[in-house]
């Protein structure tokens, strides 16, 4: 590899030796030259005065003696010296005794010395007599050219900056010599014999280290660079050896996937013979999907038809006059029917999760009054002896989100089972919010489940054992569809039990809020409870009274001291009654079972006294204390008992039914309620009523002949006049799907046959707000 000189590691590093000592020499030069030129400086003035001191005594004589002859040889004398210009020397008088002077040196060079020592120098010798030296009589003058001296200085200056230049120049060459040999030959040998390397062909012959370097940087590098060529030669072989290796496996792998070609040829013409098949199974198992959902409905309308001509016919029997017989016979008949409406809503439950039909609504509900009206409602199947406490926490926001339909199918299911097998004690509802969801906890004081019996009853048709199912009843299919709705939610179900001490149910739900807690008006005064320490009641009170700022004191008897200073007193016990109207004379809250009011005569015997049913309900306990607590509170009166409609005079029903039981049934239930009845056959009659007569609201069987609910229910939306008038279907399809359609349609509400008074009743309360019921 050819290297231009200029290029060259040796001429660099000359070049840049060679610059650094000519910086370097120059300098030094400088400072020689400087010391020169101080020297020659003083030399000059050093030299003057030599000179005088020498004309000194002469020139005394001269003056002393006035001898002008001799004067003149004297300063003739000093003009032979090339320094001295012109002399003088004059008496005491300024007399000019004698005087010579001759003309400059002339030269090129003299501007130069000039600036550096002056074009000349004047100097002045006094003379005197050796015995009176302060009496001058007279002047020895010279004027000096200072270009005799600066001219040997430039002289020698010259020499000096030359001959540093010549001993820098000589030293490049030396060193350009030295740093070839030493630097740049070995390199330009190492590069050629790397240069000379085939590297597609590497071998495993080292490059050979230029002699002398085998310890410095040169030789390290022929180190290094053999060890990256062996690497590289090693690296060659691996490579053409994984070549070999991979054509080979090519090969192989050609042969392979000429093999799996065919055989996945093969698998596809089997495939394309087993998705026939799936397709032809697949259009089986809709065929079977939907002859099971027209079954379903089929068999949900079949049996629901009669079931509800059956319960509304007994419920209507059970509200005329009877012996205590007949309504024994008629309410086991009645209860027999609820528990077949029962079972028969489960099973179809069961069906939409096997079928994966079940869909969740997600809308804002009162969670709280939901869970109050459902253990209110099944509080009449508590026994006598049980108590049943709903426990909410304040902190519970007034709407959460979900479905609240399924949420209340838990709730009920739960307290059910708690009630069904606790014969005494408490059964307690526990509500608590934890963020951002709820839990509930059913407790109860019943048989207990065992151990080994907790896992199995959570499946369908499933009890504890054989001697619970004779001896309380039941299908099982309870909590396999509470837990499964409780999985549909995203919730849990877990149970805690032990044989003979009761049972613990909690479920977790993620119902987000929907609004804040709600607050109800603050109320003042001091309370008595006169209950069980581990009553329920005394756990209600202990948690709503105080935070709805109440004083509040529980009592175990009739204690005459703290009954002073109450406002009120609450009690569930009716046999304390009596006396404690001896010692308080305020109104009393008294707490009774369902159903279990105050004979009237007891009650006035007693008054002021004011009943509530459990469980309690906050608002209702509310508004009873706000009542109670208010001037002239004690004059409040016994409310009549729930459940007794106000009638509905003023409000027109349309019922559109074809079936003569179910006619009856909802016939009777209005007229009941005071509403006056229209009936329709089907959907072409209802159209025919709603042309002549002015109607509040519309129950609307779905299945009929002539013309179905469904097509009427579109005909009337289409007429502007109709477009605010409440439609309630009635149907016998439980199924998913009728609700849609019955909304779809144009219908405001949904009520399944067979339905109880209490259902229609709450619907007429929602749809006609004219509507109240106690």
């Amino acid at each position: 590899m050819d290297i231009t000189f200029t290029h060259r590691l040796s001429f660099k590093q000359a070049s840049l030796t060679v610059l650094v000592a000519l910086i370097l020499g120059t300098l030094l030069s400088l400072l020689q030259v400087s010391s020169d030129y101080a020297s020659e400086d003083a030399s000059i003035n050093r030299e003057i005065r030599a000179l005088l001191e020498i004309s000194h005594n002469p020139a005394t004589r001269i003056a002393y003696n006035i001898d002008t002859e001799l004067a003149q040889e004297l300063v003739a004398g000093l003009l032979r010296s090339p320094a001295v210009n012109s002399a003088q020397i004059v008496d005491d008088t300024g007399t000019s005794l004698a005087s010579a002077k001759r003309p400059r040196i002339s030269s090129p060079y003299r501007w130069f010395s000039d600036r550096l020592f002056g074009q000349s120098r004047q100097f002045e010798d006094p003379l005197f007599v050796s015995h009176s030296p302060q009496e001058t009589i007279g002047l020895l003058r010279l004027e000096v050219d200072t270009f005799a001296f600066g001219n040997n200085f430039l002289r020698r200056s010259l020499v000096t900056l030359l001959s540093g230049f010549a001993y820098s120049l000589l030293l490049s060459l030396i060193l350009l010599v030295v740093f070839y040999f030493m630097l740049t030959k070995p390199l330009t040998d190492v590069i050629q014999a790397i240069s000379a390397r085939d590297l597609r062909r590497p071998t495993r012959q080292k490059l050979p280290c230029p002699a002398g370097h085998e310890n410095d940087e040169i030789g390290i590098l022929v180190d290094v660079t053999n060890q990256q060529l062996s690497s590289l030669s090693e690296e060659v072989e691996h490579r053409r050896k994984a070549e070999d290796q991979l054509t080979q496996y090519l090969g192989e792998l050609e042969n392979i996937i000429s093999a799996r070609t065919n055989e996945l040829k093969a698998s596809n013409t089997r495939l394309t013979l087993s998705n026939q098949e799936l397709e032809t199974a697949r259009a089986q198992a809709n065929q079977m999907a939907l002859a099971r959902a027209t079954f379903l409905a089929n068999m949900s309308h079949e049996i629901r038809t009669p079931l509800n001509g059956l319960l509304g016919m007994l419920g209507l029997t059970l509200d005329s006059n009877l012996s205590a017989e007949q309504r024994q016979q008629l309410s086991i008949a009645h209860n027999s029917g609820k528990v077949l409406v029962e079972l028969l809503n489960d099973i179809l439950d069961l069906s939409k999760f096997e079928a994966g039909q079940l869909e969740l609504e997600s809308i804002p509900f009162d969670f709280a009054t939901l869970v109050e009206d459902t253990a209110n409602l099944l509080s009449q199947n508590a026994a006598s002896n049980v108590e049943l406490t709903c426990l909410i926490d304040p902190r519970l926001p007034a709407l959460l989100l979900g479905d609240p339909t399924r949420v209340r199918q838990v709730v009920s299911n739960l307290l059910s089972n708690a009630l069904k097998f606790t014969h005494s004690g408490r059964v307690d509802i526990r509500i608590t919010y934890t963020a951002p969801g709820v839990r509930i906890t059913v407790t109860d004081s019943g048989i207990g489940i065992a151990e080994d019996a907790q896992a199995r009853i959570f499946q369908p048709f499933a009890q504890a054992g054989a001697t619970i199912t004779r001896q309380y009843g039941g299908t099982g299919l309870g909590l396999a569809l509470t837990r499964q709705l409780c999985e549909a939610m995203h919730g849990t179900l877990t149970l805690k039990s032990k044989l003979g001490a009761g049972s613990e149910f909690y479920v977790e739900l993620p119902l987000p809020s929907a609004a804040p807690p709600l607050l109800l008006p603050a109320l003042q005064g001091r309370v008595v409870a006169l209950c069980n320490e581990r009553s329920g009641l005394a756990d209600l009170l202990q948690n709503l009274l105080p935070g709805w700022g109440l004083a509040y004191q529980r009592l175990d008897n009739c204690s005459p001291q703290p009954l002073l200073t109450a406002d009120l007193v609450i009690t569930d016990r009716a046999d304390d009654l009596p006396r404690l109207r001896e010692h308080f004379k305020h109104t009393v809250l008294f707490i009774s079972a369902y159903g279990s009011f105050l004979p009237s005569e007891q009650a006035s015997a007693l008054a002021p006294i004011f009943q509530l049913p459990r469980p309690l309900a906050r608002a209702a306990l509310h508004k009873a204390l706000q009542r109670s607590l208010e001037p002239g509170g004690e004059t409040v009166a016994a409310p009549a008992p729930q459940g007794v409609p106000v009638a509905l005079e003023q409000k027109r029903v349309l019922l559109v039914e074809d079936n003569p039981v179910n006619q009856l049934v909802a016939k009777g239930m209005l007229s009941k309620a005071g509403c006056e009845v229209l009936l329709a056959l089907n959907g072409a009659e209802a159209l025919e009523v709603l042309e002549r007569e002015q109607i509040d609201l519309v129950l609307m069987d779905c299945n009929m002949p002539v013309m179905d609910g469904y097509e009427a229910t579109r005909r009337i939306r289409q007429q502007a006049r109709w477009a605010d008038l409440p439609i309630i279907a009635l149907t016998a399809n439980a199924l998913p799907d009728e609700r849609e359609r019955c909304t779809a349609a144009g219908m405001n509400d949904y009520l399944a046959k067979p339905f109880r008074r209490d259902e229609l009743l709450a619907l007429l309360h929602q749809w006609l707000p004219a509507t109240a019921l106690l």
